[in-house]
């Protein structure tokens, strides 16, 4: 792992910060940073504020502000994501200081939201850039061509997608400033087979421990769904319902070997509410009648609350893997929810009888 160089780096390194920071986002490359020996810099709007991270994790006070610093004293500038980019966007000093710096030459690094900043700047125009996807039109509105991709580098311009992109997003800064490779135990940034979970948590990302709870969650709701659908899909009389059914149990089937192979390339095994989640299930739709209305509506109702549930998972780890996993898991959810829906509509719609047209023809006997 990343250790001390016994000496200290004479770069230094902007970091900006807001409240509403996501927190591994501003945690993971300050520490690598510091532990690299450069000279980090915390620049926020005011001197005398506290910035609180998004998840409490960071509790951090500036060392100087984006108002009173120059560009040209710096080697690089780090833009954590978060709820933080919205507040550093509108203020124009630290749009200014990001623009100014970008002009310089100097490597500008953003994750996540961080691109906002850039957006604001007007300094994405027919860069290739990424971000977080709910940002991506966004991106693309301010001319950059963006790239669903872990990392991505355009001259100066560092961009990563979220927290599980991190460890591999403050590798390509550390060694971009001169600090990397074997000599200091670090992977190449376009290394595949690195654990680059284990670099993150070095830096102050999620643990292992992390990683193996949200595993057991994820594992848990989809054996628990998984019976509880294949239930549903042997009550069900409808061909064309049951044929979506059976299609999702053979989809979470996946889910659930995705899950506990991940597990036990951890050294882990499921927990024993995700080994029980099945008999929870079976206990629970015995007790459900046949009403097909009703299993369709519990259906999607399960469905949309998984992919909520596995859209959070998604953005809290700093592991690569386990976050590509979620993020396949959601986007598999979310599809077979616009189809129950689709369903369910239809179904809704044909119980209920169009109102009778008010009569125009005037009444009998007048």
């Amino acid at each position: 792992m990343a250790h001390h160089n016994g000496h200290s780096n004479n770069k230094r390194v902007a970091i900006l910060i807001e409240t509403g920071v996501e927190d591994s986002e501003f945690q993971v490359p300050y520490k690598a940073l510091k532990m690299a020996e450069f000279d980090v810099v915390v620049l926020g709007s005011r001197m005398n504020s506290t910035y609180v991270g998004k998840n409490g994790k960071v509790s951090q006070k500036p060392d100087a502000t984006t108002t009173e610093s120059r560009p040209e004293e710096f080697d690089a500038v780090v833009i954590p994501g978060g709820m933080a980019p919205d507040t550093m966007r509108n203020n124009p000093n630290t749009v200014r200081f990001v623009q100014q710096a970008m002009q310089q030459g100097k490597l500008i690094a953003a994750v996540c939201h961080g691109p906002q900043v850039l957006i604001e700047g007007d300094l994405l125009k027919g860069k290739n850039a990424t971000g977080y996807r709910s940002i991506r039109k966004d991106m693309i509105n301010a001319g950059a061509n963006y790239i669903d991709e872990p990392l991505v580098i355009e001259g100066n311009l560092i961009t990563s997608r979220r927290p599980g992109d991190l460890a591999i997003f403050t590798t390509a800064i550390l060694s971009r400033l001169g600090y990397g490779g074997k000599e200091v135990d670090l992977p190449q940034e376009n290394d595949i087979t690195a654990e680059w979970w284990k670099l993150a948590d070095a830096w102050g990302g999620s643990t292992k421990g992390d990683i193996t709870k949200a595993l057991n969650t994820s594992l848990a709701g989809e054996r628990y769904s998984h019976e509880e659908f294949k239930k549903y899909a042997e009550k069900c009389s409808d061909v064309a319902l049951r044929s979506i059914l059976q299609e999702i149990v053979a989809n979470k089937e996946s889910h659930i070997q995705m899950l506990e192979a991940r597990l036990n390339a951890l050294g882990e095994k499921p927990s024993l509410p995700a080994q029980a989640a099945d008999t929870y299930a079976k206990l629970k739709t015995a007790l459900q009648g046949t009403d097909e209305m009703f299993m369709l509506r519990t259906a999607l109702g399960d469905m949309q609350t998984a992919v909520v549930d596995t859209y959070q998972l998604s953005s809290q780890l700093t592991d690569p893997v386990s976050t590509a996993l979620f993020v396949e898991i959601e986007e598999d959810l979310a599809k077979y929810e616009r189809r129950l829906a689709d369903i369910y509509k239809a179904r809704f719609a044909g119980e209920i009888a169009p109102a009778a047209k008010p009569s125009t023809s005037p009444a009998v006997g007048v």
